[in-house]
């Protein structure tokens, strides 16, 4: 969040990028990386501008009818009040006009997670004079990053949802030898409960997909389509869970109900060697202290599952942002495949690496870990992650 103590690191930034300025826009929830950056509250029901100087005192413009959303603007900071939009047009030219700034957008879309002004916006803004530059890469330093804290979160959830998934996995196997085989959705049950008994919490799921299930990536089971696990089953099992405003864990595990057919064997191999590939570049190019882009890290991911010929049935980016706020968060993902992810992974920010294969009415195989950069390395949650092929 900007805030008197951020202020200083904030404008540092503005001047090592060479611009004037921040301007961040929000208008009914358009743009909720001003809202948390800006400490807005409640909703802007009429279009609010926050100015970040790179020098000076940042300066807000409210509708008079909304004072409340600024409740958390320091009072030395300046505020300046619109009811019209000749006004509002001016407020904005006075500020920006003939300027080089950044905003929440995207050339071409490229990164959509951070494209959040309309084009009627940056119209109004451009005609005053000003040049918009993308703020992505100061989105990622400023509400993106962890504290030590979060960090040490992340860790104690990402130890618990490993401890929890061999244990899902386990009882699986144990109700298929017994011949009292479980459900998809009693098995996600029995996961929630494990996540309450250690103080975690998640809003939906966790993914306990068989099969022809795990063939969709982004499958649920229900009570209501009741699919039970079976000797011969493929069994994944996609679990993500946090402390009490702590950072999220997010681990996908894999195990095969019996003896695994050659073709998961090989299935799984190219998922593993494909995260293992981009686990290596990531943790090469961060000790060498050269950068990395997520969009890199995706494609040593995809070259991988490319080689072993399954491109086409690797459907998904390799990896999400995981930040302060949210499991999907607004850092850098590792993803040149839905998108053309530019921003470079920097210290403080963490992300999913989980490549997969589906195969629609067969099977799907995915291994998912957690990373973490910090200045010298490259740290990946769980300690222990998945080598092999469960098979129980």
């Amino acid at each position: 969040m900007i805030t008197t103590e951020t202020l200083a690191a904030v404008q540092q930034s503005l001047v090592d990028a060479g611009v004037d300025g921040w301007l961040l826009y929000d208008f009914r929830g358009l743009n909720p990386l001003a809202k948390s950056l800006l400490q807005l509250e409640g909703l802007a029901s009429r279009r609010i501008f926050g100015w970040i100087p790179a020098q000076g005192t940042p300066v807000a413009i409210e509708h008079a009818i909304e004072p409340g959303t600024w409740a958390h603007w320091p009072a030395h900071w300046e505020r300046r009040v619109y009811s019209s939009w000749r006004t509002l047009e001016a407020e904005v030219a006075s500020l920006v006009g003939g300027r080089t700034i950044l905003m929440e957008y995207s050339p071409g879309d490229a990164v959509p997670v951070v494209d959040r002004v309309p084009a009627g916006v940056l119209e109004m803004v451009r005609a005053t004079g000003a040049t918009v530059r993308t703020s992505a890469d100061l989105v990622s330093r400023f509400f993106a990053v962890w504290t030590e804290a979060q960090l040490a979160s992340h860790k104690r959830a990402a130890e618990q949802c490993a401890r929890i998934a061999k244990g899902a996995m386990a009882r699986a196997g144990a109700h298929v030898r017994a011949g009292t085989p479980i459900a998809e959705h009693e098995l996600m049950q029995w996961i929630q409960g494990e996540f309450a008994a250690a103080g975690l919490f998640t809003d939906h799921g966790p993914n306990v997909s068989a099969s022809e299930n795990a063939a969709n990536p982004h499958y649920e089971p229900s009570a209501d389509a009741p699919r039970l696990l079976r000797d011969g089953d493929v069994l994944l099992i996609d679990l993500w869970a946090t402390e009490r405003d702590g950072i999220h864990a997010d681990q996908t595990w894999m195990a095969s109900i019996g003896a695994p057919s050659p073709k998961l064997l090989t299935v799984w191999t190219a998922v593993r060697d494909a995260r293992d590939a981009a686990i290596t570049l990531i943790r090469d190019r961060i000790a060498a202290g050269r950068d990395i882009r997520g969009a890199e890290a995706d494609d040593a991911a995809r070259n991988v599952i490319v080689a072993a010929g399954y491109g086409p049935y690797f459907t998904h980016r390799t990896g999400h942002s995981i930040d302060v706020r949210a499991l999907h968060g607004s850092g850098p993902n590792l993803d040149n495949l839905e998108t053309r992810e530019e921003r470079l992974l920097i210290p403080g920010v963490g992300f999913s690496i989980e490549p997969g294969v589906y195969l629609p009415g067969e099977f799907g195989v995915r291994s998912e870990v957690n990373g973490y950069i910090d200045d010298q390395a490259a740290l990946i949650t769980p300690v222990e992650p998945q080598r092999d092929l469960i098979i129980l």
